[in-house]
């Protein structure tokens, strides 16, 4: 396994760990939904991984964007010879460009998705801006299969550049390996913070994180395209 790839492995565990860790909507309603509904361990996991899985799911198909990204930065004749390659100035340019608006989203309370927690263990969805009213009528009460639906149609755009370097280098073994890096420690991890939830322990409080998850994601892919355009990796 070359340099790049194990910097590629590395970039992409660390962003499918913070994009679950700073997004309690990953674990909580899970917790949630076990208690009031009486689910066993065994049953709380089948449908975290459920979720997960459509989760990774649709990120993989908005991954294949990157890859043909990479295909088509392959293609270009005349530029190879840049220093870490057209793939790794893809790379740092998405990252720069994703962390600023990243930035830009955390600051200007856009909307977004927010999920509520009743002491009689009802969880409901609802979008709002920071500080925003929100009424009753516009709340939609979650079930397992809108959980479903809800991680299906909410990917996690990093993938995208982490998925050109290897299609811009004709590598389907790098793309495999980052594909399964990043499914199996996406739903590691919101696996594991669910039963820790499950069985009483405090889960990290990671919602004031929660706004800058894609700000994070895309320094994490910043800092992978500096060190191979500019440091060699």
């Amino acid at each position: 396994m070359n340099t790049e790839l194990q910097v590629l492995l590395l970039t992409a565990v660390t962003i499918s760990c913070l994009h679950t860790l700073t997004g309690p909507d990953h674990y909580i309603p899970f917790i949630a939904l076990s208690r009031v509904r009486g689910w066993t361990a065994g049953k709380t996991v089948v449908w975290t991984l459920l979720c997960g899985i459509a989760h990774v799911g649709s990120s993989v198909l908005l991954g294949l964007l990157g890859i043909g990204l990479g295909w088509s930065l392959s293609k270009i004749s005349g530029l190879e010879g840049l220093r870490g390659g057209l793939a790794g100035w893809a790379l740092l340019t998405f990252g720069l460009l994703y962390t600023v608006w990243g930035l830009k989203r955390a600051w200007s309370n856009k909307v977004h998705k927010h999920f509520d927690v009743y002491d009689n263990g009802d969880v409901y969805v609802y979008e709002h801006k920071h500080g925003g009213i929100v009424y009753p009528q516009d709340r939609t009460k979650v079930t397992p299969w809108i959980m479903l639906l809800i991680f299906g149609l909410g990917p996690c755009e990093p993938l995208i550049p982490l998925l050109t370097y290897p299609a811009a280098q004709h590598s389907t073994y790098g793309m495999v390996m980052l594909i399964g890096a990043f499914t199996l420690f996406t739903l590691l991890t919101m696996t594991a913070m669910v039963m820790l939830g499950y069985y009483g322990f405090s889960v990290l409080r990671t919602s004031s994180l929660e706004r800058y998850a894609h700000a994070l994601g895309g320094f994490t892919i910043l800092v992978c395209g500096i060190g191979m355009v500019c440091l060699g990796w």
